[in-house]
C-alpha cells in the first residue's frame, strides 16, 4: 500500500466525515444547539437513496438531490415542531432530548427496514479504479472528493458572502435585534436546520456505500462527526473541514499500516490535539 493511496483514501474518508459533520458544525457552532440526533438525519439520508435505487431503479446521481431534500424536510419539520422549544434551554437538556431521539429512530427504522446492514447499487462506471499517473484510484472515492469539494465551497459561501448568512449570524447574535431589524428569526433557524439536516442526508447517502447502512448507523459515526466538530473548532466551517481531512488521513493510515489497533488513531489524535488545543484546533481560546 502506497503513501499516495493512503492519502487519498484519506482525502475521500475526510471529504465524506466533512459532510457527514457539517451540518451539526452549523447547528452547534452558529446556531449554539447541541444535536446529537445529527446522524439519524443521515441515516434517513441514507435509506431513501437505497429505496429509490435499489427498489425503484432511479439513477445514482438523480438520487442524491433526493436524499439531501428528504432529510431537509424532515429536518425542517422536526425543528418547527421540537427543537424549536428547546433552543433556550440548557446543553443537557438539548443533548437528553436528541439522544432520545437517536434510540427512537433506531428502533422505528429497524421496524420499518429491518435490522441487516444495506447498501446501494453503485452504477458501473462508478465501481472499479482509474490509473492516474500509476495510481489506482476508486472511482467512487473520487466522485465523493469531487462532489464534497463542491459542497464545501458551496457551504463557505453560502454562510460569509450571503445576505441569508449575515441575517443567520444576526439571529444567532441577538435575536430580538435582529427580529427588530425585520429578520424573521424563525425562518432563519429552520432554513439553517433543514439546511443542515440535508447536507447529512446527503453524507449518508454517500457514505452508504463505503459504510454500510443499518439502523445503528446513528451511534456507530456519531462519535466520529462529534470528533470532526470538537477537534475543528465550532467557530467557522473552514475548521471542521480541515480537521475532517487530518482524521480521515489518519484514520486511514492507522488501519492500514496497524490494523490490530483500528480506529485507535483517530481517538489518540484526538485526545493529543485536545490536550494541545482545549477549544478545538482552528478555534480561537475564549478570552477570561
Amino acid at each position: 500500500m502506497t503513501i499516495l493511496t493512503v492519502l487519498f483514501d484519506g482525502i475521500a474518508a475526510g471529504m465524506l466525515l466533512f459532510v457527514l459533520a457539517s451540518g451539526l458544525a452549523v447547528t452547534l457552532g452558529l446556531m449554539n444547539f447541541v444535536n446529537l440526533a445529527h446522524g439519524a438525519f443521515a441515516m434517513a439520508g441514507g435509506y431513501i437513496c437505497v429505496v429509490v435505487v435499489n427498489r425503484w431503479g432511479m439513477p445514482f446521481l438523480a438520487a442524491l438531490p433526493v436524499a439531501f431534500l428528504f432529510s431537509a424536510m424532515i429536518g425542517a419539520l422536526m425543528e418547527r415542531t421540537l427543537y424549536c422549544h428547546l433552543y433556550g434551554r440548557s446543553h443537557l437538556d438539548q443533548v437528553l432530548f436528541t439522544v432520545g431521539l437517536v434510540f427512537m429512530s433506531i428502533t422505528g427504522v429497524d421496524y420499518v427496514m429491518g435490522s441487516s446492514q444495506v447498501f446501494i447499487d453503485i452504477p458501473k462506471y462508478l465501481q472499479g479504479q482509474i490509473e492516474v499517473f500509476g495510481l489506482g484510484m476508486s472511482r467512487y472515492r473520487l466522485l465523493i472528493i469531487l462532489l464534497c469539494s463542491l459542497i464545501t465551497v458551496a457551504v463557505q459561501l453560502i454562510l460569509t458572502k450571503t445576505r441569508f448568512g449575515s441575517r443567520l449570524r444576526a439571529s444567532v447574535d441577538d435575536t430580538r435585534v435582529a427580529s427588530g431589524l425585520g429578520i424573521n428569526v424563525n425562518t432563519v433557524f429552520a432554513l439553517t436546520f433543514a439546511f443542515g439536516s440535508g447536507l447529512a442526508g446527503l453524507g449518508g447517502a454517500l457514505g452508504a456505500e463505503i459504510l454500510g447502512l443499518d439502523p445503528t448507523f446513528p451511534l456507530k459515526f456519531l462519535i466520529y462527526i462529534m470528533i470532526v466538530v470538537t477537534v475543528g473548532g465550532t467557530s467557522s466551517i473552514t475548521g471542521p473541514f480541515l480537521a475532517s481531512l487530518l482524521l480521515g488521513i489518519g484514520d486511514v493510515a492507522g488501519k492500514y499500516y496497524v490494523p490490530k489497533f483500528g480506529a485507535f488513531a483517530i481517538y489518540a489524535m484526538m485526545i493529543v490535539i485536545l490536550i494541545w488545543r482545549p477549544h478545538g484546533l482552528f478555534s480561537r481560546a475564549v478570552s477570561k
